[in-house]
């Protein structure tokens, strides 16, 4: 009975302990982990922002850039977390939103040395969605005048010559 109740105890204290892992975890942004990176480097880390760019397959890994306003950070992420990931930011559509948890590495050896997070977990905090834009009509009528503009200087410029 002893044994038994140790196992629990010891079995409690290991899941509690990696369930505050999350928790003991440092939310930080881009200029944090770029200005302070041996502070940082191995540590377990929260990062948030916009996925940007593709998602880069490489066997059962994959790369995603997340931008957090100022700077973009590579996360290295199973294949697996990065299928959640729907929409990545470019002209056309805005990025999902993400929160990664992961380790922080400042000069990663299995990554040729760059700067990279290695993903533990990804959360999808909004989705992205595609995005529209209106034509200015001030803008377009002012392209129209000029481009008038522009024709009669040039046939201008040709009765001058003759």
């Amino acid at each position: 009975m002893k044994n038994n109740f140790s196992l629990i105890l010891i079995n409690l204290f290991i899941l509690g302990f990696f369930s505050l892992q999350h928790a003991w975890a440092q939310n930080l942004t881009s200029n944090d982990l770029i200005q302070h990176t041996k502070k940082y480097d191995g540590k377990t880390v929260v990062y948030r922002g916009e996925a940007i760019g593709d998602v880069m397959g490489r066997g059962n890994f994959a790369w995603v850039n997340i931008h957090d306003g100022n700077n973009a950070i590579a996360i290295w992420v199973s294949s697996d977390l990065a299928k959640e990931i729907q929409f990545t930011g470019n002209y056309k559509t805005q990025g999902d939103i993400l929160e990664v948890t992961g380790i922080f590495y400042r000069n990663c050896l299995e990554h040729g040395g760059d700067l990279d997070i290695h993903a533990q977990t990804l959360k999808k905090i909004s989705a992205g969605r595609i995005v529209s834009y209106k034509i200015d009509l001030i803008k377009l009528k002012l392209i129209f005048i000029l481009f008038g503009v522009l024709l009669l200087i040039w046939i201008l410029t040709l009765f001058r010559r003759k």
